[in-house]
């Protein structure tokens, strides 16, 4: 850790790891901290890279959930925090470059998906990496239990209407993945979908994993890549939360009893996340499954899979034309003249 004009930084460097285990590669892959100057943008990029890939799985034949620690922070302890926080300030202002230009060249559109237990910290995930990101470029929809109105619609019409427009990244807090999540531990709601008896089959689930495969490679043949997130906390992390949700006035509004009605479901819940997973974790659609006992951690997990998603990309600033050129010296001329 080194000091600059008063003021400490961070790097992290890591060693190349094998994507398909995100513990697997994370026992290869550590966090190294180190004296440097302010970071430029590209050294961010690559430290992003390098940093979020032991958490990225592409291939769920291979995934176990099992064998992600919740709290894992590689190797990394409390005391780190701060350079940690210090880390995600550097992310968030490289991503703010790379959503600038994402914004000018009007082409890609990135769509974010977070999915968690309650209490995970989904939004303070959000908060925080996106603080930099310029609103006018940015949309954040959180999906709740579905209306009359979305349930005489398909599964993923609520969500199709809220895709990010090119040159924005879309977030969804919760989403289609409710449907493989929520209401396979609860096939109650199921019922209350209005499906002909024929389309409810033993085969529905996978049959659901088929179309949100394909859905995402849809979209990603036009133009809106996918990144999603699974942020995974411990069932004791959870209660610890819940109890500090309790206990602070200001945090009361955060808490549904029927939060910790669910946790009961814990084991359930766990199997049916490592089946979706498992089975629509792609190349073009990963999942990161980002420990999330510890959130300053997470955050910086998050922002580094988000800059790498965008620098994936390859986003430049549209080119100008030589009859913009001119039309530009020549307005620059007059309001010189102006003096």
């Amino acid at each position: 850790m080194g000091r600059v004009g008063g003021r400490e930084f961070l790097s992290y460097r890591s060693i190349p790891a094998y994507d398909q285990s995100p513990i697997a590669a994370a026992d290869e892959s550590r966090l190294v901290l180190s004296p440097l100057l302010p970071m430029k943008t590209k050294e961010i990029i690559e430290a992003a890279h390098r940093f979020s890939k032991p958490y990225r799985v592409t291939n769920g034949k291979k995934f176990r959930l099992k064998n992600v620690d919740p709290n894992d922070t590689q190797d990394l302890t409390s005391e780190d925090k701060p350079r940690a926080k210090e880390a995600l300030q550097n992310g968030v202002h490289a991503l703010a470059e790379l959503q600038d230009k994402l914004y000018a060249q009007d082409r890609w559109s990135l769509l974010l998906i977070f999915q968690a237990m309650d209490a995970a910290g989904k939004d303070g995930a959000i908060k925080h990496v996106m603080s930099g990101v310029n609103p006018q470029g940015c949309q954040v929809f959180s999906f709740k239990a579905p209306t009359s109105e979305d349930l005489d619609h398909d599964y993923l019409w609520r969500c199709q209407k809220c895709l990010p427009e090119r040159g924005r990244i879309g977030i969804f807090n919760r989403s289609y993945y409710e449907e493989t999540l929520v209401v396979r531990v609860h096939p109650e709601f199921l019922a209350g979908q209005k499906l002909p008896e024929r389309c409810v089959t033993k085969q529905i689930w996978d049959n659901r994993f088929q179309d949100m495969r394909s859905f995402e490679r849809y979209l990603t043949r036009n133009g809106t890549i996918v990144r999603k997130f699974f942020l995974h906390v411990s069932q004791d992390e959870q209660r610890r939360r819940f109890l500090e949700r309790l206990d602070q006035a200001e945090k009361n509004w955060k808490f549904s009893a029927n939060d910790a009605k669910e946790s009961r479901f814990w084991g359930e819940y766990m199997e049916a996340y490592e089946e979706t997973i498992c089975g629509t974790a792609t190349d073009d659609a990963p999942w990161y499954v980002v420990p999330a006992d510890n959130k300053w951690f997470t955050r910086v997990v998050v922002a580094a899979a988000v800059i790498d998603a965008l620098d994936s990309l390859k986003l430049q600033y549209p080119e100008v034309s030589d009859a913009k050129r001119k039309e530009l010296a020549a307005t620059k001329k007059e309001l010189l003249a102006r003096k």
